[in-house]
């Protein structure tokens, strides 16, 4: 109940939808019932006319009775004065009417529940997406991104599916019961006690079938899950599944999943469409008991109902199962959907490991120098990946920072944006603890360059332009001819407004760089951190994006993890990780003369 309360949290405005929508559910439910009401009345007038006489026309009274023998009192009137076919014709007009009235008024409370469904399920996904956004690093790289794009997609479509579709079942056909069996009790209490006895006993049934139903559910979607990552890694993962003839092997991981889930998956369709048939054969057992009770209270002379009042009860009591048949599919229904609802929640509840402080220091700029004050970190396993460091960056200076692969060389880069924070000691910019930093402010300082470059399937222009507003062409321009990326962009079939694919897939690692190197030069920022953004190029791109780094980091104060010694040879400072700890530090001429770390690792790529 929690979970469904939270889910209509999302149709926000649905304080102002829910009164014109009971009000036109009510008035649905009441021509609804005035048409099968109907149906006595002209049985008479067809088989029966001598039974309509003229009556006296009855004092107004707010109810059924009043209402009841007012159609009586027009219909003996116009029988009796103009015929029985005119009094057919009036029965079929009124019933036309009711029937319109019925169907409009339904129709506009399906507009206000529409307009509500689509509403929430926008919010839902815009909350969704908010979150995706705001999300530390950390909670992608410790949960399987099958799992999550699998609560985006497949668990946001079953919410809507199930969930937001069934609220109009769940709104209006209560109404419908209600209003039906309000008729079947005023017609006949003791005929319609009898029918409501299996009600208690159909309840029970058919949540025997829920509680088995959501269990099974919970299996389906975590395996849907895994699905999803098996796709996601067969399309990423192409080249080294042909490269090594590994179809079969994924394939046959692919298809124990696909036949697990396909299993699991049938056995809950099985059980909810179960849930439908055995409403139905219980309802009409009940009904066949109505019947026969009718029948025998007949016979006895007790059923206190005409034949024509009679087959309009049984009408009613057909228009009670109906809604009782759907209202038990929506149950069913939304039971799978609640377990959906659990998984989209989940992401949406998960805790942020960087929390920025109410009171958070704005920065404006850069002035001094950037610090790592004792610090250490863990991804939260309790293993340390970095241990006591201690590093000054002072402004306008290149600190570069090597060592061999798993020494916390790219950990430590990822600390001073705040993708992740320390767990121990502190990094300052300006004195400053950058815990107590607005984030934007503290990102609005750094421009960043990875070695996996991060590109969109959009233009070469919004690409360079991304995250930020009012850039002149011009400028864009600027920053591609600092980047040594302007001459190939203008060979492109539509220069700058050429479309470069997924990540970057239409150029070459090289040109993916340069574009990546532009977008940090059109932000002009203080600080650059460069993580091995050459390490994954060939010999003349390399050239090409580091003369292209070069130029940016003119002026500006840069932490280079690099991977390929000769790059930054000109640093002010080199740094050595080992295991996580400073073992040598200094320029590159000092460093070769101690002869340690180093200047092995330079001899081995020299």
């Amino acid at each position: 109940m929690k979970t469904l309360k939270r889910i209509l949290g999302f149709a926000k405005s649905w304080g102002r939808y829910l009164p014109p929508y009971i009000l036109l559910s009510i008035l649905s439910v009441i021509f609804g019932i005035a048409n099968f009401a109907l149906i006595g009345p002209m049985l008479d007038v067809l088989f029966d006319s001598s039974s309509i006489g003229v009556v006296a026309r009855p004092e107004f009274a707010f109810t059924i009775d009043y209402f009841k023998a007012s159609f009586r009192y027009y219909l003996g009137s116009i029988i009796s004065g103009m015929g029985v076919v005119h009094g057919l014709i009036f029965v079929c007009i009124v019933l036309i009417i009711s029937s319109l009235l019925s169907n409009l008024t339904r129709y506009l409370s399906q507009r206000i529940i529409v307009s509500l469904n689509t509403g929430m399920m926008k919010n839902i996904r815009t909350a969704l997406y908010d979150k995706i956004t705001s999300l530390p690093v950390g909670y992608f790289t410790a949960k399987r991104k099958g799992d999550i794009l699998s609560s985006l997609s497949n668990d946001v479509n079953e919410l809507q599916n199930t969930v937001a579709d069934s609220f109009h079942i769940m709104f209006r056909d209560p109404l419908l019961v209600i209003g039906f069996l309000f008729m079947l009790f005023y017609m006949s209490p003791r005929l319609t006690a009898v029918s409501i006895v299996a009600l208690p006993f159909t309840a029970v049934v058919i949540s025997a079938i829920v509680r088995r139903l959501r269990r099974q559910t919970t299996v389906t979607q975590k395996l849907m899950g895994r699905l999803t990552s098996q796709f996601e890694e067969a399309i990423s993962g192409s080249r080294i599944i042909k490269a090594f003839n590994a179809q079969k092997y994924v394939r046959d991981n692919f298809e124990e999943t696909n036949g697990e889930h396909c299993r699991i998956r049938r056995q809950v369709f099985n059980r909810q469409e179960l849930a439908s048939p055995m409403s139905e054969f219980l309802g009409i057992t009940a009904a066949v008991a109505v019947l026969f009770y009718g029948g025998w209270l007949n016979i006895h002379g007790n059923l206190g109902m005409t034949w024509s009042e009679f087959v309009v009860y049984i009408g009613f009591y057909w228009r009670v199962l109906e809604p009782a048949k759907s209202i038990t599919e929506a149950y069913a229904k939304i039971q799978r959907g609640l377990i959906s609802a659990d998984r989209v929640f989940a992401i949406l509840d998960a805790p942020s490991d960087i929390v920025e402080k109410k009171d958070a220091v704005c920065l404006s700029g850069f002035e001094n120098s950037i610090e790592f004050r004792d610090v250490s970190f863990s991804y939260g396993n309790g293993i340390p990946v970095l241990k006591d460091i201690n590093l000054i960056i002072e402004k306008g200076k290149t600190v570069a920072v090597v060592g061999p692969s798993g020494a916390g060389k790219s950990t430590m880069a990822d600390l001073i944006p705040r993708f992740y924070d320390v767990t121990g000691g502190a990094i300052t910019i300006d004195g400053i603890d950058i815990r107590d930093v607005d984030l934007h402010s503290l990102i609005s300082l750094l421009g960043i360059v990875t070695q996996e470059t991060i590109l969109f399937n959009d233009t070469v222009y919004n690409n360079i332009t991304f995250g930020m507003e009012h850039v002149s062409p011009d400028d864009v321009r600027m920053a591609a001819k600092v980047a040594n990326a302007n001459d190939f962009i203008m060979e492109m079939p539509e220069g700058y407004q050429t479309n470069i694919g997924d990540r970057g897939a239409k150029l070459s690692g090289g040109q993916r760089q340069r574009i990546a190197i532009a977008r940090a030069v059109l932000k002009n920022p203080p600080i650059l951190i460069l993580d091995e953004a050459t390490s994954a190029l060939d010999t003349e791109s390399e050239r090409l994006v580091q003369d292209a780094l070069t130029n940016l980091m003119k002026n500006r104060t840069s932490l280079v993890i690099a991977h390929r010694l000769s790059t930054i040879k000109s640093a002010d400072e080199i740094v050595v990780l080992q295991d996580g700890v400073i073992s040598e530090r200094g320029t590159h001429g000092t460093l070769i003369a101690t002869n340690g770390i180093y200047s092995h690792l330079y001899k081995l790529q020299s």
